[in-house]
């Protein structure tokens, strides 16, 4: 028994200390995003912005804020989709959850840990808490995939729209070529439900290599894998109505950075241009994610593509705080929803360890 409770021990050691190395990470992140953010209100000027967001006006916030509000419905419209049978959820409960889990995403350091358990936590009333998990990583996994395309395709056609080397765009093509031939092998794979990267797996951890790594991991691959191809056997006329929600999104993402890019800048913006902004700012926000509000980084992609673009100084950082001023009404109104249902933090938090453990 002694030593059942020493391995335990040592085995949560390295889960704790690499959790104190994230959370270290993340606030040295959101300091260094903060002065960032400071960096561009300087080199900008407060009078220029200010003057950008009085293009923006009442009116034109509240179309942003509308444009969202479609946004989070098509996600949760995605994730009634994603409920595996008998258990169903209906739009009314996946809205206020997607509200609720976004919320935490942007307003706390390493919240996106944290906010699929929380859509899942604010659904336990109508359906068992494994089983709303099960749906939020299941529609997660659409969301990725659909992300993915989304931010590979805007990078390809930002990096073919200059004069580059020969080199660059030979690898572009190669790279192009690599991702339509995954996702082609990745829809063969869930067609006909191949175990390959599990079974990779297994053998790796048989051998002893990666085994702290593959410890766990490999029950969560075998996880991952069971989860598509169980939803695939039961659902498959389900999947192309998710991923076209899930790039609606994306392309409601398009049209807001179209109508604010327009607004501030005083003449219409191509939909290239908006396609462009979005996909950087999407890139920015999954690998800056510890950042509450992706603050400063946010500023310096957008700032980057205008420059790029040669639409004009000062228009990407504003872009980016008018965006902020977007998702903080948003994250209120879900701050307002975890309040009125009771919704304590240090619960999310316990079933996220719990959910860790289990894996």
């Amino acid at each position: 028994m002694a030593t059942q409770v020493s391995s335990g021990n040592e085995a949560e050691k390295p889960a704790s200390k690499a959790l104190s190395r994230l959370k270290a990470a993340g606030i040295v992140f959101t300091l260094a995003g903060l002065g960032l953010f400071i960096y561009f209100i300087y080199s900008t000027g407060l009078s220029e912005i200010g003057e950008g967001i009085a293009k923006v006006g009442i009116s034109g916030f509240a179309l942003i804020l509308f444009i969202y509000l479609l946004r989070v419905s098509v996600r949760a419209s995605a994730w009634s989709l994603s409920v595996y049978g008998p258990y169903e959820l209906r739009f009314r409960d996946t809205f206020p959850a997607v509200i609720i889990g976004e919320a935490l995403s942007s307003l706390i350091p390493l919240g996106i840990l944290v906010s699929g358990t929380a859509k899942a936590v604010a659904v336990r009333r109508k359906l068992p808490l494994v089983v709303g998990l099960s749906s939020v990583a299941t529609e997660n996994i659409f969301y990725s995939f659909v992300t993915a395309l989304f931010i590979s395709l805007g990078s390809i056609l930002f990096l073919r729209s200059f004069d580059l080397d020969p080199e660059y765009v030979w690898l572009i093509d190669v790279l192009l070529v690599f991702i339509v031939l995954l996702l082609a092998f990745v829809t063969l794979m869930i067609v006909r439900q191949w175990h390959w990267a599990s079974g990779i797996c297994e053998r790796l951890y048989d051998r002893g290599m990666l085994t702290g790594i593959l410890k766990s991991g490999r029950l969560q691959v075998r996880l991952f894998e069971n989860l598509i191809y169980g939803y695939y056997r039961r659902y498959p006329k389900r999947f192309v109505p998710i991923l076209l929600l899930q790039a609606a999104f994306h392309s409601l993402g398009v049209v807001e950075v179209l109508f604010i890019l327009s607004k501030i800048s005083g003449v219409a913006q191509s939909l290239t241009t908006a396609f462009f902004l979005e996909t950087i700012s999407r890139l920015v926000t999954i690998v800056f994610k510890l950042i509450p509000f992706v603050i400063g980084v946010d500023e310096a992609g957008a700032e980057f593509v205008v420059k790029t673009l040669a639409i004009g100084a000062g228009i990407g950082v504003t872009l980016a705080i008018v965006r902020k001023a977007r998702i903080l009404f948003w994250a209120i109104v879900g701050v307002v929803l975890i309040v009125k249902r009771g919704i304590s933090l240090k619960d999310i938090r316990k079933v996220h360890e719990e959910v860790e453990d289990i894996g």
